[in-house]
C-alpha cells in the first residue's frame, strides 16, 4: 500500500461471547441501453450487505506502531510494523499492549503483511520483494522468499498463502515455495475494489482491509466476490485520534469467535463482532 508519507516524494454474525479480558478499557418496456443498465447495477435487495463492528472490549496499542499485520496465534498476538528504519516483528500482551518479544528489521526493509504457517510466522516487506520465515519460538529467520511486486497484505487459508498487493488482486502462493498457485480478482456488485490490504483467513472468507478507508470486506475466495461489507467508521473518539494513521489490522480469536482491529499509530486495539448495520 502506498504509504502516507510515500505521496509526498453475508453478513457475517460471531459467535457470541464474553470479551477476552472482562476488565480490558472496534411498466415500459426497456430499451437495450436502458436493460443492460439495470442489469449491470443490482437492486437494493441483492445489494452487497454492510455490517458494522461491535466493540466487546478495547486494549492498550502502541501508538508508535505503523501496524502492517496483526495475528493471533495459539494464545499470542503478533504484530508486523512498516516504515523504513522502524519496521518489527512483535509478540505483543493483548491486555497491557507491552512488546513482550521485538525484532527489528534492517533499515531498508519495509515490514508488511503476516500470516503463520504451522510453527512459522511469514512477514512480507513493501518494495524490497522479500518474505521472511521466522520461526515462532525464537524469531530467527529460518529461510527467505522472492517474488516481484509489491507485498501488502498476508495470511493463510490453511493449504495456500493469501497475499495482497494493493491493487483488486488477491494472489495464491504455495507456502513452502512461495510459488503463484492462481490469482483472483475481487469485485463488489460488479466493480472492482481497489487498494486490498491487510488480510486475514477466517472459516473460508478473507477479510481485507481496504486502504485509506474504514472499510472491511470479506471476500469469497473462490470467485473474487464481496459477501459482505463492514463499515468500521467511528472507532476513535477525538481525544483518541491524535496523530492516528488510516485503520489496518486484523486477527481472528477462533477461542472466542471475535475479532481483533487495530490501525497504524492508534492508541487501542478493539475487540469485536460482526452485526449489521442500522
Amino acid at each position: 500500500m502506498t504509504k502516507w508519507w510515500a505521496i509526498l516524494a453475508l453478513a457475517a454474525a460471531a459467535v457470541g461471547g464474553g470479551a477476552l479480558f472482562c476488565d480490558a478499557q472496534k411498466a415500459t418496456p426497456a430499451t437495450p441501453r436502458a436493460a443492460t443498465a439495470a442489469a449491470a447495477s443490482p437492486s437494493p435487495a441483492t445489494a452487497t450487505p454492510t455490517l458494522r463492528p461491535e466493540v466487546l472490549a478495547r486494549y492498550p496499542h502502541d501508538t508508535e506502531a505503523f501496524t502492517q499485520g496483526l495475528l493471533w496465534r495459539n494464545g499470542h498476538l503478533f504484530e508486523s510494523t512498516g516504515l523504513y528504519g522502524e519496521s518489527s516483528l512483535r509478540e505483543v500482551d493483548l491486555r497491557t499492549g507491552t512488546v513482550v518479544r521485538r525484532h527489528d528489521l534492517p533499515a531498508d526493509l519495509f515490514g508488511e503483511g503476516l500470516a503463520a504457517v504451522r510453527d512459522h510466522l511469514v512477514q512480507l516487506t513493501w518494495k524490497h520483494g522479500t518474505a521472511l520465515v521466522w520461526r515462532t519460538a525464537d524469531f530467527s529467520v529460518a529461510r527467505q522468499f522472492a517474488y516481484e511486486g509489491e507485498g501488502w497484505g498476508l495470511c493463510f487459508d490453511g493449504e495456500h498463502l493469501v497475499m495482497s498487493d494493493g491493487s483488486d488482486r488477491l494472489v495464491f502462493r504455495d507456502p513452502d515455495s512461495f510459488a503463484v498457485a492462481r490469482t483472483v480478482h475481487v469485485t463488489r456488485d460488479g466493480a472492482p475494489v481497489r487498494a486490498l490490504n491487510e488480510l486475514e483467513c477466517v472459516d473460508g472468507a478473507v477479510y481485507a482491509n481496504v486502504w485509506q478507508t474504514d472499510e472491511i470486506v470479506r471476500i469469497d475466495p473462490r470467485t473474487g466476490r464481496v459477501e459482505a461489507t463492514i463499515d468500521a467508521g467511528g472507532l476513535l473518539d477525538a481525544a483518541s485520534r491524535g496523530h492516528a494513521d488510516v485503520l489496518n489490522g486484523i486477527a481472528f480469536v477462533p477461542e472466542t469467535g471475535h475479532f481483533l482491529i487495530t490501525g497504524k499509530l492508534w492508541p487501542w486495539v478493539f475487540e469485536v463482532r460482526w452485526v449489521p448495520r442500522r
